[in-house]
């Protein structure tokens, strides 16, 4: 049964605007009026666990490849010039995507003890699949050899663009977790 108050929950978490909705929201979670992304025990986890580390460095690091990766894979589809240097940087690119997907597994284990699809991260971890697969999918057909270099370029496009919504939603939850921790930092102050 939905109540008005639960509806307008619902819809402040899906649909925040301004400074002002983050506080409004930031109150809620810390009054309890929205479930948290971690309870104390998985907070406490977070911030000792040295994964905590290795996903807040990866995650700029594959970023920077990728903007230099979509930089040379456009440029190899306006021009037909680099074709090896586009193909390598989404190799690259594709590699540091696994790379950040199993240290983030890992960090998922240590936190909330599951692998992948821990409840505050699961429609996450859902749409990097999305991400992962389209990415596996273009070094599938780079080593078979399937279809043209622009179909395959076009693949790695597909990928960068749930790559960037999936890179959003990761931005989303990091505000939202610095949003449920000012509170606690204010409170102990």
């Amino acid at each position: 049964m939905h109540t008005r108050e639960g509806a307008r929950d619902l819809s402040i978490s899906r649909h925040i605007e301004s400074d002002e909705d983050f506080t409004i929201l930031a109150s809620q979670t810390a009054s309890g009026a929205i479930a948290p992304l971690y309870t104390d025990a998985q907070r406490k986890r977070r911030d000792e666990s040295p994964w905590t580390l290795v996903q807040g460095l990866l995650a700029p690091v594959q970023f920077l490849i990728f903007g230099v990766s979509l930089f040379l894979v456009i440029q190899f589809l306006i021009t037909g010039e680099g074709e090896s240097a586009a193909e390598i940087s989404v190799v690259v690119k594709t590699l540091a995507l696994y790379t950040i997907m199993i240290t983030g597994s890992i960090w998922e284990k240590v936190v909330f003890d599951e692998w992948l699809f821990a409840k505050p991260f699961f429609w996450e971890d859902v749409f990097s699949m999305l991400v992962l697969a389209l990415h596996t999918g273009y070094l599938v057909m780079l080593f078979n050899n399937w279809g043209t270099t622009e179909d395959r370029m076009y693949v790695a496009l597909a990928g960068y663009a749930t790559y960037i919504i999936n890179a959003g939603q990761f931005l989303y939850k990091l505000r939202m977790a610095r949003l449920e921790a000012a509170p606690r930092i204010a409170a102990t102050s």
